[in-house]
């Protein structure tokens, strides 16, 4: 179906095959004519913590961001660019999926390196994955949009033995080659410097050993320069496989905004994210819209005319649900307290945030800060039957908690939320 994709100001949207306004071909050497010409181009680095750039020193100038835009600057002159910092820390693929059309193809980019290899886990063939990272691929080439897709390691990723044992990276590189993309593998490009003495695991993760310092960064940028640079020089331009490789069921997504249910339930209000993080990835201002808060007390007079809390009693969110896939967008903070979703009467378990054997979420999860709140609630949902979904929080007797969600993101079948009565 070739239907226009809706504006991610619109409270629900559809990511279904479409084209764009802005290019019509993924092509890289009109990319690099426009450059060469001296056009205004978008550039969007699309990712995790890896290309925000965590534990660089200077984010705006020794990441890998700030390091490819060093490149293009120097190879294009005369262009005009403008770079959008599209990575929030912690994240997979399938959380990109729903995220692209606000964090990213807004910016009507003429340029995209996709990261999130690292956070699908590189080791992992993990259908799921596969699927949501082909449909973040297929959306950009679908809307002319040259495509570098980054291979980024984590410090234990480094040998050459490690290689074979990668099948994220197979699958990735599988997407890229069948899509017509650009590729930078850092992963081999450092095992290669590795092996020749010229650094050392240790010297490019000084600090811990997921994110690199200023010099693994700068070898990211080497990697990612050499994906754009070999499909500028191979003329390549973006095609679509008639049959996806892992299934269409994000190519049918749904970011339901949660603060549009009217009238919300008792207990629950419509907010905003804060303004503070943990980290400047994390800062969900940056990437959430209204949200839809639970929280077990309000602020009040008393009868001295002085400010006290009153206790509130906060009902489940009951939502009805078609969709094959569900996850779960929002926002942490200190206040936070657990909760329990439940899936036609069946609460979710083993999933991340909840400890081994039990049902309930952990809505804290970093400390005293603000940061994301994300996670995956079901795959594999009949999406033909209607699913009662239902949110509960579970707050501590005497303690003022909350709960912060942005949005339930629905993916395959007809993809729809509704509020259930």
């Amino acid at each position: 179906m070739n239907t226009a994709f809706r504006s991610v100001y619109v409270p629900v949207f559809v990511l279904l095959a479409s084209g764009s306004a802005w290019a019509a071909t993924a092509d890289f050497a009109e990319f690099d004519r426009k450059a060469q010409a001296g056009e205004r181009l978008s550039v969007v680095f699309f990712g995790a913590s890896l290309t925000w750039g965590a534990n660089a020193t200077d984010h705006q100038h020794t990441s890998y961001r700030a390091r490819t835009a060093e490149r293009l600057e120097a190879a294009y002159p005369r262009a005009h660019f403008r770079y959008h910092d599209a990575g929030l820390g912690g994240t997979p693929s399938q959380l990109g999926v729903f995220r692209l059309e606000r964090d990213c193809l807004r910016f009507k980019p003429d340029l995209v390196f996709l990261d999130f290899s690292a956070n699908d886990d590189i080791y992992s063939d993990d259908p799921v994955a596969s699927a949501s990272y082909e449909a973040i691929v297929r959306r950009l080439t679908e809307a002319g949009v040259p495509t570098v897709l980054v291979f980024f390691p984590f410090k234990w990723n480094i040998g050459r033995d490690q290689l074979p044992k990668m099948k994220r990276r197979a699958i990735h590189r599988k997407i890229g080659e069948a899509y017509g993309t650009g590729v930078g593998d850092a992963i081999e490009w450092i095992v290669e410097r590795v092996e020749s003495g010229a650094v050392t695991t240790d010297r490019l993760w000084d600090t811990d050993p997921v994110h690199p310092g200023d010099e693994g960064y700068r070898l990211f940028a080497e990697a990612a320069w050499n994906g754009l640079e070999q499909a500028v020089k191979e003329k390549r331009t973006g095609r679509l496989p008639e049959t996806m490789l892992f299934g269409d069921t994000f190519m049918r997504a749904n970011r339901f905004r949660l603060a549009t249910l009217a009238p919300p339930p008792a207990g629950w209000s419509v907010g905003k994210p804060a303004l503070t993080a943990v980290n400047y990835d994390w800062l969900m201002s940056r990437w959430l819209d209204e949200m839809l808060i639970a929280a077990n007390s309000r602020k009040a007079k008393g009868a001295d005319g002085k400010p006290v809390s009153e206790k509130v009693a906060v009902e489940p969110l009951r939502l009805k649900v078609k969709a094959e896939y569900l996850f779960l967008y929002g926002e942490a903070s200190a206040a936070s307290g657990r909760f329990r979703v439940k899936i036609d009467g069946q609460a979710v378990k083993g999933k991340y945030g909840q400890k081994k054997g039990e049902d309930l979420f952990e809505g804290n999860r970093w400390g005293s800060g603000y940061g994301q709140l994300t996670g995956e609630l079901a795959r594999g949902l009949d999406p033909s039957k209607e699913h009662l979904v239902e949110i509960e929080p579970v707050f501590e007797e005497g303690k003022e908690q909350e709960l912060r969600l942005e949005s339930l993101c629905v993916a395959g079948g007809e993809a729809t939320v509704e509020k259930a009565e």
